[in-house]
């Protein structure tokens, strides 16, 4: 089974930190990722540019309202996603336990959120 793993941060936290910080969290997770490509788990990541740059679309009154900007306010954003294959929800949750969001970054607010996915279509 696929879940996906969408990775959080605080991201004023995280523009604040120092080029230095930055390069360490960098080297850490780097090597993090690298661990869990080599598991066999991983199908895909990625990471999201800034909640700045996002649109938002939604129905509204039968037609496609478009706003700019993320569309909830709050105080962890969305940096990143990977999808993984694992035979259940403790699997997933132990292959996600090795993601750089899990075991770092506590200062910016890094946090994962697994889900099983429901249905999944690759083109």
């Amino acid at each position: 089974m696929k879940y996906l793993c969408l990775a959080y941060y605080n991201e004023e936290a995280f523009e604040a930190l120092t080029s230095e910080e930055l390069e360490s969290i960098d080297r850490r997770a780097h090597a993090q990722d690298g661990a869990l490509r080599d598991s066999g788990h991983l199908v895909a990541h990625g990471s999201l540019q800034s909640t700045q740059s996002s649109t938002c679309l939604r129905p509204k009154r039968g037609k496609v309202a478009i706003t700019d900007g993320p569309f909830v306010e709050t105080k962890e954003q969305v940096g990143g996603f990977f999808l993984i294959e694992a035979a259940d929800l403790n699997e997933a949750i132990r292959v996600a336990s090795h993601h750089p969001a899990a075991i770092m970054g506590e200062n910016v607010g890094w946090g994962i959120e697994v889900r099983p996915v429901d249905m999944f279509e690759q083109f």
